[in-house]
């Protein structure tokens, strides 16, 4: 049966129910509009506004290209915890046969994610509306908050979700450079130089070399640094009581340090201290002191990063041929800029590591593949851009992203928490750090769920 996601507005809605209007219709929205109208107690309506993808897609899960895979495996990536095997039902329902360990396509995932609200599709408490959200006010009540959409169109609603993602940087007006999310150039003997070697970089180098291109694949970064690979392997056991909360970044990477010593003594990896670690992430972020957490992010996150965010090994077989056969290579430098010269050749402008002097690069194609960790404020939405230009929220001290409390509430420049606007997912960065995978995100979503359905079904 086809589900029509974005109905009329002659489709009946219940009308006195509360309202939970969501913005962002990724899979932070869509997790959380989930666990809303699949909780038996939440007698309420939910709106997810979306204006550019299909529901659950988001950034991450609209690429068409199959050899991008998911990094983390199927049984991990259920929407809701507490039924792990949700996810590989849901794919041998549709013909494919998978193990908990496989990994599968992010677009894959996407579909899954899409399929999620077809369910409550009908019962008149689900609406996607295809809109572009500018602004929150509050309600002249004072009960509430109204949307004010870009088309001029207003929604109220009793609570406001910011389900934003990740700040994205604007497309190069110049065109010289392109983002790490657009799909790779065709084929050719010219040059490619992706900027990062992250994630997104070995997305777009699979791209490339499974499209035949053949000239070479160069990415820099300023270690130089590949994401790990994905191995077997069974999360160390870790009390709360063994985690060294508050203690310096030395002293938590020695700690890390020493756990996947003792891993390793009971014939394990890294991979079980870094798994066994997770689940007590979010605890010991909140605990960091604002320097410490500085300090982690100048010196230990790149680290963290390439054992935590790792490749299945499909996709690294891929990327380590290639590195042997030479046609993708590894720089270690900064990235200065990028320019055309006056015959219209691209040039990287980088420094060596360890050099003073900046060096140019040819470039048939130049993709960003940076990361996300970018300027917040800079690089905010036109509703993320009101919300601070109005006072009704703030960038936390990192510059991470929005200021919010450990129950996701929005901070205001007042340093007050709204009752009214919540951020979850990547949004809420600065208050969790480790939010941006489907396991994170879904506990949270989880939880949040509860949050509103105690404060707007009290009965």
């Amino acid at each position: 049966m086809k589900i029509d996601l974005f109905p009329s507005q002659s489709v009946p809605r219940i009308i006195h129910l509360p309202h939970v209007a969501i913005i962002g219709g990724g899979a932070s929205g869509v997790l959380l509009a989930a666990h809303l109208l699949h909780n038996p107690a939440a007698a309420l309506r939910v709106t997810v506004i979306e204006g550019q993808n299909l529901p659950g897609r988001g950034v991450a899960y609209s690429t068409r290209d199959p050899n991008h895979l998911l990094n983390t495996r199927v049984a991990n990536m259920s929407a809701f915890p507490d039924d792990p095997d949700h996810f590989r039902r849901w794919l041998s329902a549709r013909g494919t046969e998978m193990t908990g360990a496989s990994f599968v396509s992010r677009a894959t995932y996407g579909a899954y994610l899409s399929d999620l609200l077809a369910p409550v599709a009908g019962d008149g408490r689900l609406r996607f509306l295809r809109a572009t959200c500018t602004g929150l006010r509050t309600r002249p009540d004072g009960a509430g908050v109204i949307l004010q959409m870009e088309d001029g169109q207003t929604l109220p609603a009793d609570s406001a979700i910011l389900a934003t993602g990740h700040a994205m940087p604007e497309p190069d007006p110049q065109g010289i450079v392109q983002g790490a999310w657009d799909p790779a150039p065709p084929p050719s003997e010219r040059r490619v130089v992706i900027v990062g070697s992250g994630l997104s970089m070995i997305d777009q180098a699979i791209s490339l070399l499974e499209r035949g291109h053949f000239g070479e694949i160069i990415a820099l970064s300023r270690r130089a640094q590949l994401p790990r690979t994905h191995a077997p392997g069974q999360p160390l056991a870790i009390s709360p009581a063994e985690i060294p909360l508050g203690a310096p970044v030395s002293a938590l990477m020695a700690w890390i340090r020493a756990l996947a010593a003792r891993a390793a003594a009971q014939g394990g990896t890294w991979r079980d201290a870094v798994d066994g670690v997770r689940p007590h992430l979010r605890a010991i972020w909140a605990a960091l002191p604002p320097t410490e957490r500085a300090r982690f992010l100048r010196h230990a996150a790149p680290w963290w990063e390439v054992h935590r965010h790792r490749v299945p090994p499909e996709s690294a077989a891929l990327v380590e041929r290639a590195l042997r056969e030479g046609q993708l290579r590894l720089l270690r430098g900064a990235f200065l800029g990028a320019e055309q010269d006056a015959q219209g050749q691209r040039l990287v402008r980088w420094r060596p590591h360890g050099q003073d002097a900046a060096e140019t690069l040819p470039a048939g194609h130049i993709i960003d593949c940076r990361g996300i960790r970018r300027d917040p404020a800079e690089n905010a939405t036109p509703l993320i851009a009101d919300l601070l230009t109005s006072g009704r929220a703030r960038i936390d001290p990192l510059r991470l992203g929005l200021d919010v409390t450990q129950d996701c509430r929005v901070i205001d420049r007042e340093g007050r928490a709204d009752p009214r606007i919540r951020a979850m997912g990547p949004a809420s960065r600065a208050a969790f750090w480790e939010i941006t995978a489907i396991p994170d995100i879904r506990e949270q979503a989880r939880q949040l769920a509860a949050d509103l359905v105690s404060e707007l079904c009290p009965a």
